[in-house]
């Protein structure tokens, strides 16, 4: 009996030893966060200038699939805890001239679509409704942008239960609907932002699973106009460019119409290991998104094009606001850096 007492103490003291090293790294972690967030709030991000389409006149004679968006790595999930993903909110990253959003959806405790952190548990940044309805109240005041979100549906739920967030948001009216006759999934089908513009379908919707254009035709199919690089890396070279996803293009080489027809992803924000887990590397974000240099926005955007003879249409980060996304995105679509 005393033995086993010994063996179930021994396990005791493991685990709350445990805990204690994750609840130390996570406090220190937060602290740390906390004093960089507190020296970047001294330093004023840029509100983009209204010109053109898309802060460039240049993009307005430019199809949606001929322009690279830097893009915002679960954009809803901000703040200085381990598992969030960027410093601002949504709001500011417009302003900044973040023009592609990304999040992650679940169903909540209470049956309501949520933006939730892989569980609602885990982290919880509220109703997909309510995070519509900023970006349609910024669409208002914002009539020469388009901008893009892509939602993954975590749950694999039915595409039916999207619509009434959307619908509630008042943002339905903005979204773009391909064309019935229109072959959407090639590159040259896509309209020029300024058309988007001037029919003020001003809202590109995508969805990772679960899409059903008949049933839902402004929440597009991700991946009958996209293909994804690697995500969750923890290689801070980002030395790869191979497809992911979808699994149906994964075998077809690079030549292959059905890849070189679409536009494509390029995951690029870097994670690293904690005790097992796996978080966003928020230490190394300013290099992670430097345009050049090793493991470098344009670095891997070069290793990519050379594959793959195109640009990526997005390339998706976290920690916007570190680094230089903005001359990234810039040198990515041929102007001067």
């Amino acid at each position: 009996m005393r033995i086993r007492n010994r063996k179930v103490n021994v396990r005791l003291v493991i685990n709350y030893s445990v805990m204690t090293i994750l609840v130390i790294y996570i406090f220190i972690h937060s602290m740390l966060a906390i004093v960089g967030q507190l020296t970047r709030a001294t330093t004023h991000l840029e509100v983009q200038a209204q010109v053109g389409c898309n802060g460039r006149q240049e993009f307005c004679t430019r199809t949606y699939s001929n322009i690279t968006h830097i893009a915002t790595h679960d954009a809803p999930f901000i703040g200085v805890l381990p598992m969030e993903n960027q410093n601002v909110d949504i709001t500011t990253q417009l302003d900044a001239g973040i023009r592609f959003l990304q999040a992650q959806t679940h169903r909540n405790a209470f049956g309501k679509l949520s933006l939730c952190h892989t569980s609602c548990l885990m982290k919880d940044a509220g109703l997909v409704k309510d995070y519509l309805k900023i970006i349609k109240d910024w669409l208002d005041k914002h009539p020469q942008e388009v901008v893009t979100i892509l939602l993954t549906n975590g749950d694999h739920l039915n595409i039916t239960e999207f619509e009434k967030p959307f619908q509630q948001s008042g943002i339905v009216p903005y979204a773009y609907v391909p064309h019935a006759d229109a072959n959407h999934w090639t590159l040259d089908s896509w309209p020029t932002l300024g058309q988007l513009i001037a029919n003020n379908t001003r809202l590109v919707a995508f969805v990772d699973y679960n899409a059903n254009q008949s049933k839902i035709p402004y929440l597009l199919n991700e991946f009958s106009y996209f293909w994804e690089t690697p995500y969750n890396t923890l290689d801070p070279a980002f030395a790869q460019c191979t497809l992911d996803r979808p699994a149906s293009l994964k075998a077809k080489p690079a030549s292959d119409p059905a890849v070189r027809q679409r536009m494509y992803i390029m995951n690029h924000f870097l994670d690293t290991k904690v005790l097992g887990m796996v978080v966003p590397n928020r230490r190394d974000a300013k290099q992670t998104n430097a345009w050049r240099g090793k493991g470098s926005i344009g670095e891997q955007a070069e290793r990519c094009g050379g594959m793959y003879g195109k640009a990526p249409a997005a390339v998706l980060v976290d920690y916007f606001d570190r680094g230089q996304v903005f001359k990234a995105q810039n040198g990515l679509n041929g102007f001067a850096v």
